[in-house]
């Protein structure tokens, strides 16, 4: 019996890994991973996009600091203590790694649903008409005619964000044991909250284009790798502490440029959808 449970326990987990591997190639492939690269890039040449980032710096460090301070002081030992059971002389560095994953959940829930809603909703479509895709924006919000960027943006009609999330709270503890396992386990809570948060970073761009529920959640099961791809390397990028701002907003710089690639059809997945996108806008239509 104990011999079948462990065949069974090898056997699942082999199912598992080669899920993963088949997500990893599928992002590889994908190149999605390079869009918030792009969006660094892209921020930084188009100062217009600054101003969003402007607006909430100094309350948002102010956020940081009472956050990453106190998990610091009260959360790294008593971690630590543990991680070394598993970790052995990597505890040191793993810990970090952990108490940082940690705060920037926390920080990023915060800032998202207190600070940065508006400010990363008006960097996104900004972003879009930059790329010359102001009719899309315009069916979600006011555009002016004259000015830069984000001097066109009038009053928004819909707002995507999300706030605060229960849910997305109780997946990140639930998978935060993961970290007790040595590397592994870490770089799996990471692709983890990567799979999660690449899920929402269309979602704006996905009620621009007026798509239901459905056919928003089929498009995210089809391309489960490339937003994994995105939301690991975006997850990465607002771990660097203080800097998880200019990120957080980089990031919304470079969905929003995916964005008008998938709307140009200039990408991998969309070259091999075109048609299923031309139906999908009909039946929008």
């Amino acid at each position: 019996m104990p011999n079948r449970l462990v065949e069974q326990a090898q056997e699942v987990a082999k199912e598992d890994i080669d899920k993963y591997k088949a997500l990893l190639n599928d992002a590889a492939k994908s190149r999605s991973y390079l869009y918030p690269i792009k969006g660094i890039f892209y921020f930084m040449s188009h100062r217009e996009l600054w101003k969003p980032l402007a607006s909430k710096l100094v309350p948002y460090l102010g956020l940081y600091a009472s956050v990453i301070g106190p998990m610091f002081f009260f959360t790294y030992l008593p971690q630590l203590a543990i991680m070394v059971f598993v970790n052995g002389p990597l505890a040191v560095l793993t810990t970090i790694l952990l108490v940082l994953n940690e705060s920037a959940a926390v920080v990023s829930i915060l800032s998202k649903s207190l600070l940065l809603q508006d400010a990363l909703l008006d960097t996104f479509d900004g972003t879009l008409i930059a790329k010359n895709k102001t009719e899309i924006v315009a069916s979600g919000r006011e555009v002016n005619s004259r000015g830069d960027a984000i001097q066109k943006l009038g009053k928004a009609l819909k707002k995507p964000f999300s706030k605060f999330s229960v849910k997305e709270l109780v997946r990140y503890f639930m998978y935060l044991p993961l970290n007790f396992i040595p590397v592994v386990g870490t770089v799996a809570f990471i692709i983890i909250r990567g799979r999660a948060r690449g899920n929402s970073v269309h979602d704006r761009y996905f009620q621009l284009k007026g798509w239901s529920a459905s056919r928003k959640s089929e498009w995210l099961s089809k391309h489960k790798g490339p937003y994994t791809g995105f939301g690991t390397a975006a997850t990465l990028l607002e771990m660097v502490p203080v800097a998880s701002i200019v990120f957080s907003f980089t990031n919304t710089v470079g969905a929003a440029l995916w964005a008008a690639d998938i709307e140009g059809k200039d990408t991998e997945m969309t070259k091999a959808t075109a048609p299923e996108l031309r139906e999908a806008a009909k039946k929008v239509e």
